[in-house]
């Protein structure tokens, strides 16, 4: 196999033991076909061959975010309900594109993204991260995707869809819309197991959805060879989920030290999301949040810092997300700056690629340099485990996904 370019000279960071390697990456098909010594790499070289000189800069994996949803244009999601379809799409092509241009090769959409997202990103129609998406997150009547205020009494009946959401009530339901998500391809399910700050009628201390329920969807995901995540804050609510066999906990900000430890037991992931919550206080009220969610936000904001060191220190499999909405997906980054308040930045860039790369069951393909993985690279001006800077403040030199070079500094 013949590679169609080399990215010599490259000082890449091996993720898993944290050493800075040097040498030159073949590029073919999208994947690193050959990680060589930079002699050995540059004789193999032929005339066919786009040589990229990557000589004093750090260069590490692609990025991963495995909690942002696409079609958040706004804070207030009841509006995305009444959206267009071809505008949502236009503002989610926009969304990812920025993303990418940050250094996320690849994204998990927890609620709202779907095929046509998907394979437009695949095929080269839209330009933006490789998008994993879980269709339409299941939530009971009045959870967290239920977006109707306390006055407005129209019954939106079974299985009915609410912008990012499918309310769907009872273990029959939920089975049945598990099956239609998975249907239209989902990578995975998602489930409202607790309350959330967007959705004006529940308590973020509620729990939701019953064990019957909650089996239902795991079972569903589980015959499909696909997994269930929960959005969850509180013990209660955590604990529900992972008895019902659910994979992977969104949120978690309530979590105490016996829960992280039922996480680590039961080997689920978690992916919190904090900025989120800092960009809530600051700017949410000027980007449509509603005024019943703005009083939550204090609720989970401290706490969440608080669960994160314990997560750290219990050595729970984290992930990193951002979960941001409308134009607060600009801070996409400072999740970055907020976790090395509690980490160390080898952690945090462990949770955006080799363990983000684990929950999406992509172990060893995405997340890492290596030969035969997805060939998507961050190039940066300096190195990131001294300076966290240059990952939560961004300004990357260039950004490498599937071997194509798709952001370089300058060009717009």
């Amino acid at each position: 196999m013949t590679p169609s370019t080399v990215f010599t000279n490259a000082r890449y960071l091996d993720v898993d033991s944290g050493v800075w390697r040097t040498g030159d990456l073949e590029v073919a098909d999208g994947r690193f076909a050959r990680i060589d010594g930079a002699e050995r790499a540059a004789r193999s070289a032929g005339e066919d061959v786009d040589v990229v000189d990557l000589s004093g800069r750090h260069v590490i994996p692609g990025l991963i975010d495995c909690h942002v949803h696409v079609y958040a244009m706004t804070a207030n999601l009841a509006e995305l309900e009444t959206e267009a379809p071809s505008y949502a799409a236009l503002q989610a092509a926009r969304l990812m594109g920025d993303m990418l241009d940050r250094g996320f090769t690849t994204v998990r959409d927890t609620g709202g993204a779907d095929h046509g997202l998907a394979a437009a990103q695949s095929e080269g129609l839209l330009r933006g991260p490789r998008l994993f998406y879980g269709g339409k997150s299941l939530s009971q009547t009045g959870g967290h995707a239920d977006n109707r205020r306390p006055g407005q009494q129209k019954s939106l009946g079974a299985s009915c869809c609410t912008g990012l959401g499918l309310l769907a009530d009872g273990p029959d339901a939920v089975r049945r819309a598990a099956r239609d998500q998975l249907r239209t391809g989902s990578h995975h399910l998602k489930i409202m197991a607790g309350g959330g700050v967007a959705s004006p009628t529940d308590r973020v201390d509620s729990i939701q959805y019953s064990p019957a329920e909650m089996r239902a969807a795991v079972e569903e995901a589980h015959d499909a060879n696909r997994y269930v995540a929960a959005h969850a804050y509180t013990p209660g609510a955590i604990s529900r989920a992972l008895e019902a066999g659910v994979r992977s906990i969104e949120h978690a900000n309530l979590m105490d030290r016996p829960t992280a430890r039922k996480i680590r037991e039961a080997g689920a992931f978690v992916t919190m999301n904090l900025v989120t919550y800092w960009a809530l206080k600051e700017f949410g009220a000027s980007m449509g949040l509603p005024e019943a969610s703005q009083r939550k936000v204090d609720d989970v904001l401290t706490a969440g810092e608080n669960a994160l060191r314990i997560a750290d220190e219990e050595e729970l499999q984290l992930c990193f997300g951002t979960d941001l909405l409308g134009g607060m997906q600009v801070h996409q980054s400072k999740e970055f700056e907020i976790r090395a308040r509690h980490q160390e930045p080898l952690a945090i860039l462990r949770a955006a690629t080799v363990t983000a790369a684990k929950l999406l069951q992509r172990d060893g393909e995405l997340g890492v340099i290596r030969e035969d993985a997805c060939a998507d690279l961050v190039v940066l001006d300096g190195d990131p485990l001294q300076d966290i800077a240059l990952l939560s403040d961004p300004d990357p030199v260039m950004v490498v996904q599937g071997g194509h070079i798709v952001s370089r500094r300058g060009e717009s």
